[in-house]
């Protein structure tokens, strides 16, 4: 493990092999950040550039990388088990899948706090990762910070995910909790579960079609994220969503006329609850979110509607 001079341009990323640590580590290094990414594999991580650093973790204590985080500027927890797993339908939640998608969040948690209380000069900020599904489904509401938690399992998910490293703010490290609505990709995601009816000309609505759709497009999501780090007003909650509340049905549409493609056929309600059990609820019922307090610090989204965000994407 090598510690390296310039400690205060460190960034630390749990769960930085994933889609969204990827970029966030290319993004990070290209301005001039010394990243390290955290894996179990360290040997198997691929689709980094070779100058990150890549170290050992067991996804549930600080043995191995502590030491990195003594005068790093950042950490960010992106760790946790995939909601949606990792086939190209979502997997069910089975009691044993959701206690698998709960206990990795709050070990990775446990894992920052850790190394956050051994560290003599303590990074500057810890940002973690959430999800706007905190705010629980309400069709005709448009959450905003501020707003309480539901509760239905994404939101008392979220809650005891933000606080496993919540105790950070008391070591005088500030506490950031991103919580993202569903990040587009064409290449994995749902954006390519959205995609793949359109392809086949049996693109529609899901259920209703009147429930919120909460999305960013991951340039934003990534600018945000360095725009938290750096910014050191930012503090607490920040919905990471595009500026503009949609309906499944006014994405969908959208997504027609982009690629070209008829907006007609439906998918009922009970069809996705039969398949996918009560994973469907995260589609069939949804939020829309505001994020005013990343809007109320000046950052700028680059794509704040679904149209110019499905053109730059397919």
């Amino acid at each position: 493990m090598q510690t390296g001079e310039d400690t205060d341009m460190r960034i630390i990323i749990t769960g930085g092999t994933g889609f969204i640590g990827r970029q966030l580590a290319a993004e990070l290094l290209g301005t001039g950040y010394e990243v390290v990414v955290l894996s179990r594999n360290p040997a198997k991580v691929a689709g980094l550039p070779p100058e990150v650093q890549v170290e050992r973790w067991d996804a549930a204590s600080a043995r191995g990388w502590g030491a990195l985080a003594d005068g790093a500027l950042a950490i960010v927890n992106l760790a946790g088990e995939n909601l949606a797993g990792e086939g190209f339908l979502p997997s069910r939640w089975t009691d044993a899948r959701k206690a698998r998608i709960r206990d990795s969040r709050l070990d990775a948690g446990r894992a920052v706090v850790e190394a956050v209380s051994a560290a003599t000069l303590k990074p500057k900020v810890v940002i973690q990762s959430s999800g706007v599904g905190h705010y629980g489904t309400l069709s005709d509401k448009v959450f905003t910070e501020s707003d309480p938690p539901g509760d239905d399992f994404l939101a008392r998910l979220t809650v005891d995910w933000e606080a496993s490293t919540a105790a950070v703010a008391k070591q005088g490290v500030r506490h950031v909790s991103i919580r993202s609505g569903v990040v587009l990709s064409s290449d994995e995601g749902a954006l390519n579960r959205l995609i793949l009816p359109f392809k086949l000309f049996a693109g529609g609505p899901m259920g209703s079609g009147k429930q919120g759709f909460a999305w960013i497009h991951p340039a934003d999501e990534i600018a945000a994220i360095r725009f938290l780090i750096e910014n050191e007003a930012a503090d607490g909650p920040f919905n990471l969503v595009a500026p503009h509340p949609t309906t499944y049905a006014e994405f969908g549409r959208t997504l027609g006329r982009v690629m070209h493609r008829p907006y007609w056929f439906p998918v009922p309600a009970f069809a996705l609850r039969t398949v996918l059990g009560e994973v469907a609820s995260t589609v069939l019922e949804g939020q829309r979110a505001m994020p005013k307090k990343l809007l109320d610090l000046g950052f700028r989204f680059r794509f704040p509607d679904a149209e110019s965000a499905l053109e730059d994407l397919i």
